[in-house]
C-alpha cells in the first residue's frame, strides 16, 4: 500500500509532561486525504492504544476528528483528544478548539501554565446505568476477582461520557496492582456490552483515585491514561453522590505499567458535562 505523502504522523503523550509517562497517541493534523483503511493501518502500525485524525477543518479552531485503535474505530478517545489539542496549540498557539467527534461536539481549551501546555476537554452529556448481575459476575470471573475484592462503597455501574466503561472498584490498592485477566473472555463480554474499557478504581481519599483500564477490545492489554473513562468516572462519582456536586478529582493512572500519568476531572454545579484536563508532550 502506498503511503499518502500528506499523512505526517506526530507522536504525543497525554496526561504527563514526561515523554516516558502518560498515554502515547498518534496524531495526524491533516487526514483529509486518508480513507478508513489507511487510518486504521496507521493506527495499527503505530501500535498505540489510540490515534487521532483530523479529517476536516470546519472553521476557526474547529475540526472533524476520528479515532482508531489498532483494531477498530472508536467513538471518542480522551487522551488522543488532549494530544491533538496540544499538537494544534504548539502549531497555532493556545486557545479554544472544537472537535466534532463521532460521539458529539467536544470543546477543548488549551492554556500555557508556567511554560507547560494544559488541555481541558468538555465531554458530551454523560449517563450512568446499572450493570446486570450476570454481566458483573462474568466481568469478575474474567478479571479473576472475588466479590470480596470489591469496595462496597463504590458499586459497579456502566458509565458513559462519549464511550461506555464498566466501573469496578477494588477494596485495596494491592488488588488494583495485581492485574492478570483473561484477555479473550473479557474482550467477548466487552464486545457484547459495547464497552471501550473497564475503569478499575481504588479510592485513596475523598477526591483522589487510582485507576487502571483493561482495553482488550482495542487490541492492547491495558491503556495507560484514559480520558474518556476519566470523564465517565466523573459522571459516575457524581451520580452516586460520592463527591460534591462541584469537585475536582485527581486520577492517577499508569503507575503499575511504569507510565505514570495524572488526569484532573472537574465537576461543575449545574453543568452535567465533565471536564478532563492534563498536560502532554511531543515524543521525539
Amino acid at each position: 500500500m502506498t503511503h499518502d505523502h500528506r499523512a505526517e504522523v506526530l507522536r504525543y503523550t497525554a496526561f504527563s509532561a514526561d515523554p516516558a509517562g502518560g498515554n502515547p497517541a498518534g496524531v495526524v493534523l491533516d487526514a483529509a486525504g486518508l480513507d478508513e483503511e489507511r487510518m486504521l493501518a496507521i493506527a495499527a502500525e503505530l501500535g498505540y492504544s489510540e490515534s487521532a485524525f483530523l479529517t476536516e477543518r470546519t472553521g476557526e479552531g474547529a475540526y472533524t476528528i476520528r479515532y482508531f485503535s489498532p483494531k477498530a474505530e472508536v467513538p471518542f478517545c480522551g487522551h488522543a483528544t488532549v494530544a491533538t489539542a496540544l499538537a494544534l496549540a504548539e502549531r497555532d498557539g493556545p486557545g479554544a478548539l472544537e472537535f466534532t467527534t463521532p460521539a458529539g461536539l467536544v470543546p477543548v481549551s488549551v492554556v500555557r501554565e508556567s511554560g507547560t501546555l494544559r488541555a481541558t476537554l468538555t465531554s458530551v452529556a454523560p449517563h450512568v446505568e446499572e450493570a446486570a448481575e450476570a454481566d458483573l459476575t462474568e466481568a469478575l470471573a474474567a478479571l479473576d476477582w472475588a466479590a470480596t475484592d470489591l469496595d462496597p462503597a463504590l458499586p459497579p455501574r456502566i458509565a458513559y461520557a462519549g464511550a461506555r466503561h464498566l466501573v469496578v472498584a477494588a477494596a485495596t490498592r494491592e488488588r488494583l496492582a495485581d492485574l492478570d485477566y483473561d484477555f479473550a473472555r473479557l474482550e467477548a463480554l466487552m464486545r457484547r456490552l459495547d464497552l471501550t474499557t473497564l475503569q478499575l478504581v481504588w479510592r485513596e481519599g475523598p477526591e483522589v483515585f487510582h485507576v487502571r483500564d483493561p482495553f482488550p477490545v482495542g487490541g492492547v492489554v491495558e491503556d495507560p491514561a484514559t480520558g474518556a473513562a476519566a470523564a465517565a468516572f466523573g459522571a459516575y462519582a457524581r451520580e452516586l453522590g460520592l463527591v460534591p456536586e462541584a469537585a475536582v478529582l485527581t486520577l492517577h493512572q499508569g503507575a503499575d505499567m511504569g507510565r505514570p500519568g495524572t488526569l484532573t476531572v472537574e465537576l461543575r454545579a449545574g453543568d452535567a458535562r465533565i471536564r478532563v484536563s492534563g498536560t502532554g508532550t511531543r515524543i521525539g
